[in-house]
């Protein structure tokens, strides 16, 4: 056997110590292998712009809005698709130009959670279980994830979402939620991102 294959074997002995720690490892990695490809995102000639180059990230250069449409379909209209992705874009300057209208703040928060409730279930899909833990902010981590998780054992699954969703009104955090949910929207919506040059100005 040769020293370079030793060293390999040596390493994933280290990474792997027992049979059982390898199978689940084998296991995850089929697993992965049988997911959705995820969305890969090329960016070059940068040049120092940060603000366009934060754009097209918080947009994943239309792959947000490609969502939106996948999940509402016909369902809602151009208008209300046009505001879901601003709000996902950006989450705080929305809210603040909703406020500022002095629009029905609640039910409007009522509405944009539900919408973003369903983008997130198809965004994380493509994903596991265990990276889309990791891509959730903690403070939210645990009622995000029971929102966009399946739960075939629920019977009234409505009624399960509504007590959620009513609890983080009646908390008043219902802004920071959002919020942490658009984030996890623009996070997840590209899996990896390649900068393949020229990112500072002249």
């Amino acid at each position: 056997m040769e020293t370079n294959e030793i060293k390999y074997l040596e390493r994933l002995s280290e990474l792997y110590p027992t049979i059982d720690s390898a199978a689940t490892e084998i296991i995850n990695l089929q697993a992965i292998l049988n997911l959705p490809k995820g969305t890969e995102h090329f960016l070059s000639d940068i040049h120092g712009e940060y603000a366009a180059f934060s754009h097209v990230l918080r947009n994943g250069s239309g792959a947000v809005r490609k969502k939106i449409d996948d999940v509402f379909g016909h369902t809602l209209s151009q208008k209300d698709k046009r505001e879901l992705a601003s709000l996902i874009y950006y989450p705080s300057q929305k809210i603040d130009y909703v406020k500022s209208k002095g629009e029905d703040s609640e039910n409007w928060y009522r509405i944009m959670l539900y919408r973003l409730i369903e983008i997130c279930k198809v965004v994380s899909s493509k994903y596991t279980r265990s990276k889309v833990r990791k891509a959730l902010p903690p403070s939210y981590a645990y009622v995000i994830e029971e929102l966009i998780t399946e739960k075939p054992e629920v019977l009234n699954r409505g009624a399960y979402f509504d007590g959620i969703v009513d609890t983080i009104l009646e908390t008043g955090i219902a802004e920071k939620f959002i919020i942490a949910m658009a984030e996890l929207v623009q996070r997840l919506v590209v899996d990896h991102l390649h900068v393949l040059g020229d990112i500072y100005d002249r």
